[in-house]
């Protein structure tokens, strides 16, 4: 399967240099060296190139060249609008990866809420994190950008005697104009992997 996402990745690439949009440096935004671009995704130094797409030092799965490629071909010169932050299923079309939403990208945090509490700073430090507007609930929330136009609202509650622990994760209000939904469901996954990856290190 590795393979198979690598190979989309590398077709959207070709689809993307074939016609090269003259703003794709503002528009991504990013720092433009010849044909390669570099900006920060998913916490990490990005550079898309007609060669690839490279994720920090380390090997990362393909499914991130996947997003990153698919968020090159679908970014427009908007700028991004965080609030209102909206939930997933408020988003054109989500009804299908609903579920898979639910229980990859918000459930799979519940059991960490007091570990990503102990590391928030340094999870708002490596995804370009900020406060959550005021009056957004929640024992402990931050907005983090995975994408430079696309930001994620984290909203946790701790577990007491009455309620067990939540996360709820929202996005950012004109995030489907940056990726297609489905695309916008895996930047929430691997999110809050990235998340976990820090929390439980």
């Amino acid at each position: 399967m590795t393979d198979n996402y690598k190979k989309i990745a590398e077709q959207n690439l070709a689809h993307l240099y074939t016609d090269l949009p003259r703003d794709l440096e503002a528009n991504l935004p990013a720092h433009r060296e010849g044909e390669a671009f570099r900006f920060k995704a998913f916490g990490k130094p990005c550079i898309i190139s007609p060669a690839g797409i490279s994720l920090g030092e380390e090997e990362t799965s393909s499914v991130f060249d996947i997003l990153i490629s698919l968020y090159a071909l679908h970014v427009t010169p908007e700028i991004c609008i965080p609030s209102p932050f909206k939930s997933f299923k408020e988003l054109p079309a989500s009804t299908p990866y609903a579920g898979a939403f639910t229980t990859h990208t918000e459930q799979v945090l519940v059991p960490h809420v007091d570990r990503i509490k102990t590391y928030r700073e340094k999870i708002m430090k490596t995804l370009e994190g900020s406060e959550a507007p005021e009056g957004t609930g929640g024992d402990l929330s931050m907005v983090l950008r995975p994408l430079p136009k696309i930001a994620l609202c984290y909203l946790f509650y701790e577990a007491d005697e009455d309620f067990p622990a939540s996360a709820t994760c929202l996005y950012s209000a004109n995030a489907e104009r940056f990726l297609p939904v489905d695309a916008l469901a895996d930047v929430g996954e691997y999110t809050s992997k990235t998340i976990l990856d820090i929390a439980t290190q």
